[in-house]
């Protein structure tokens, strides 16, 4: 015998999330807990398991990943009661525009690494919610097909700023054609990190071209060999099979050699030591969107991005993958919004502040927000949920997320972000260790 209709109807608002699972009792197609997630995605590529530690490996000794983790949990929350919180919206503005969530998904390069389908599907399961999505310039899809496949959500390009400037020029261009509408500039990667267990393994997909397919797709970058652009719905491999790539390569394959070799080109043509805060001008000219710099921890180098007439920051110490024994970006971001200068340009709505590195719970992004963030950047989670359940995976985990930081601020007694923000300093209390 079916239920009432009436104990079917399921609660506006992401928190409605959870009683959809009881009432409809059919669990997530990925597990909802960050340690579950983990492990199914390591189970999940257990016959590639190179892929998985890609995704999963920090810098050097993972000091930083396991500080980020652990700021996260030294900061608690003191919830207020008897406060009529039944109507909630997770709203945010940056730059002045409205977006329906805080959420963010990270730049993250190479996905067909771990999924047939790679940016194309964590891309297809952002835009289906209006949640934003970062793509990466290490990315294993075109611009266009993932433009495409994001629909109408709203999409932010993550550029490694390199040293040829034409390319830069078309990639820029290609991303305005395709309707990205930020330009995330991460300014934390100019070299690779120390990354341990990718080098013990030797697995490094840009290697043999997975991960540049932007580059192989450009006609600029194509022309500088004598090259026609590869089409636009060229794709990284899965699984990525360094050893058969090699075997080719030895054995005279064209396509193999030819490209590996463009990849490793298009690498190094997007990474450059030299770069520096007078550069920013010269950005300036091919692009007239918003500009955001990821990768800022020190409070000086805030303020800076602020003098040069930058659109926002992203607290980030690249999920720790880049420098071992980096400050968290949370205590960075707590550093950073002590600055008077800093609030006062988030406050007259032309400097947008950003957290990414650590994120792993709905309630870690609700601190975050507390401490003066207006939005929040992740990216193993969502990647362990492509791996797992491909575009249904990331759409379950993204509605889990903001699921838990919706539940999370009514059980704390606010009912949007704005006055969470307002409130931080009675929000929030950090424990000594």
């Amino acid at each position: 015998m079916e239920p009432p209709a009436s104990t079917l109807d399921i609660p506006p608002g992401w928190a409605g999330f959870a009683k959809t699972l009881y009432r409809t009792r059919r669990p997530p197609v990925v597990p909802v807990s960050a340690e579950r997630l983990e492990a199914a995605a390591r189970e999940k590529l257990r016959e590639w398991p190179d892929a998985f530690l890609f995704v999963f490996d920090s810098a050097g000794t993972g000091s930083t990943k396991e500080a980020n983790y652990a700021e996260f949990k030294k900061w608690r929350i003191i919830p207020r009661v008897l406060r009529n919180v039944t109507t909630r919206t997770l709203d945010t503005t940056l730059f002045g525009v409205k977006y329906s969530s805080p959420l963010l998904l990270s730049p993250v390069g190479a996905q067909t690494a771990i999924h047939p389908d790679g940016e194309c599907a964590s891309a297809k399961a952002a835009g289906n919610l209006g949640v934003g999505f970062v793509m990466s310039t290490a990315s294993s899809r075109s611009i266009e097909a993932i433009a495409r496949a994001n629909g109408n959500g709203p999409r932010w390009f993550m550029l490694y700023w390199g040293k040829e400037r034409d390319v830069t020029i078309s990639l820029l261009s290609r991303i305005k054609r395709t309707g990205f509408s930020v330009v995330v500039v991460t300014v934390d990667a100019m070299l690779h990190g120390w990354r341990p267990t990718d080098l013990d393994t030797a697995y490094w997909p840009l290697n043999h071209g997975l991960g540049t397919e932007v580059g192989l797709t450009d006609p600029v970058f194509m022309a500088k060999f004598g090259l026609e652009p590869h089409s636009e719905d060229t794709k990284g491999e899965f699984p990525y099979n360094a050893a058969h790539i090699d075997e080719l390569i030895a054995s005279g394959d064209k396509i193999a050699t030819e490209r590996a070799q463009l990849g490793q080109e298009f690498f190094t043509q997007v990474t450059d030591t030299g770069k520096t805060w007078e550069n920013l001008k010269d950005l300036r000219k091919y692009w007239d969107g918003p500009i955001v710099l990821k990768g800022i921890l020190s409070l000086e180098d805030a303020e800076l991005a602020i003098e040069y007439g930058v659109n926002g920051i992203i607290v980030s110490n690249h999920g720790g993958r880049q420098l071992d024994g980096a400050v968290p970006s949370l205590y960075a971001l707590h550093q950073i919004m002590q600055s008077p200068r800093v609030r006062a340009a988030q406050a007259s709505g032309n400097f947008s502040v950003m957290l990414d590195s650590g994120v792993r719970t709905g309630a870690d992004v609700m601190k975050a927000i507390a401490l003066g963030a207006q939005a929040v950047l992740y990216g193993r989670a969502f990647m362990y949920a492509l791996a797992v359940g491909g575009t249904e995976g990331v759409e379950t985990q993204i509605k889990a997320t903001l699921a838990e930081l919706d539940t999370s601020l009514a059980l704390s007694g606010f009912t949007n972000l704005d006055d969470l923000r307002a409130n931080g300093d009675k929000v929030l209390v950090k424990f000594k260790e």
